[in-house]
């Protein structure tokens, strides 16, 4: 059986941990923050993990599992 393909646009959008599981950024800071408070443009900021029911769907993005 040949070996999975990595799909490159979610190699691009998502980050593994040491443990295996996808990192993502947060969504909403492209455009549009002048109209955002500044707790809440501070909140976008940084990773956070995918969530449990759409890392099954990451990973076989990735080429892993």
């Amino acid at each position: 059986m040949p070996k999975q393909k990595t799909n490159r646009a979610a190699a691009k959008r998502f980050t593994l941990t040491g443990t295996g599981k996808p990192k993502r950024a947060r969504s909403g800071v492209r455009h549009g923050m002048i109209g955002k408070p500044r707790d809440r443009k501070r909140h976008l900021t940084g990773t956070v993990l995918v969530a449990d029911v759409d890392a099954p769907r990451v990973l076989r993005l990735l080429g892993k599992r």
